[in-house]
């Protein structure tokens, strides 16, 4: 199946041409790294410090990036996993920057390990010691251990959301938020919108290929629901969260689909869905209107959970 570009939202289209789809496999994912790398964009200068450190765990240092806007006492603090698919990106994050800037908050980006070299629990290990850290160190970064939360997007979303489950499943002191933007956290794309073969940025062929990196091997109904948090049968206990998707999405229906199971498990969960958006188109086309309001009301969600 095709999807129909005339259902995008007009002032999006120019990313399809300017950020074609990207065709990941084994064989390119460390070339594709690198060329990232070399054409990265340096960020817009905003009054906030960037700290780099290291967390130490069980399997050896977790890199961090900690940004803030100030040292002001019982501020909120929100733990961020970047996105890529499980398999590229960093914590040098322009919405983690933006986070600490607009919200005066402590913004703590892990820059967990990728797969295939590392493939699931490695990444959620990272996150999980980086999260144990920062509830510990919370008195000194003067931050209000309950006004904790967890996010990320696309594949920070899915290790936020597998993170959440992990930790009610521990019994450790849950986060007080989950912040889920266009999360990926269903391996089989079963949906309507999962048949689709042409979405742009982020297809369905590629996305086959990252689960299969992430997972290593095709688990199908079997994978686990730290993994794919669409596979879990029990969503309950788990802290009250925002998600975000777009229409033109691969992820539209099985996040939906989410949204409608947090809630039904009795987990407070608002889901904010953007006609015309297709897969991270916010965050190449920033200035468009849409990506502006998705902007906002994740910003005024997140504000409302942690402030």
């Amino acid at each position: 199946m095709k999807l129909d570009y005339r259902r995008i939202d007009p002032e999006l289209l120019p990313g399809v041409e300017a950020f074609p789809a990207l065709e990941i496999t084994r064989d390119n994912v460390a070339q594709l790294r690198a060329l990232m790398q070399e054409n990265r964009v340096e960020p817009i200068p905003l009054p906030i410090t960037a700290e780099s450190k290291e967390i130490e765990s069980a399997e050896g240092p977790v890199p961090v990036v900690i940004y803030r806007k100030s040292d002001r006492a019982n501020q909120g603090a929100v733990l961020w996993i970047h996105g890529g698919g499980y398999l590229i990106g960093s914590a040098e994050d322009d919405r983690a920057r933006r986070m600490a800037n607009e919200l005066d908050c402590t913004v703590v980006s892990v820059d967990y390990r990728l797969a295939p070299e590392h493939p699931f629990p490695a990444g959620l290990n990272d996150c999980l010691a980086v999260y144990d850290w920062l509830i510990e160190a919370a008195p000194q970064l003067n931050v209000d251990a309950s006004k904790i939360a967890i996010g990320g997007a696309s594949a920070g979303a899915g290790l936020a959301a597998g993170l959440a489950l992990k930790l009610r499943d521990l019994e450790k002191a849950m986060p007080a938020f989950q912040l889920l933007l266009y999360p990926m956290i269903d391996n089989l794309h079963e949906t309507p919108s999962g048949q689709y073969e042409n979405h742009p940025v982020w297809p369905r062929a590629t996305s086959f290929n990252a689960w299969e990196m992430y997972l290593g091997g095709t688990p199908g109904l079997d994978a686990s629901v730290y993994a794919a948090a669409a596979r879990s049968d029990d969503l309950s206990g788990l802290p009250p969260a925002y998600l975000c998707v777009g229409t033109e999405d691969l992820f539209y229906d099985e996040d939906v689909a989410f949204a409608s199971r947090l809630n039904a498990a009795g987990v407070p969960c608002e889901l904010a869905v953007f006609p015309g958006l297709y897969h991270a188109a916010d965050t190449f086309l920033f200035d468009a209107k849409i990506s502006q309001r998705l902007h906002h009301s994740m910003m005024s969600a997140l504000r409302d959970a942690i402030s």
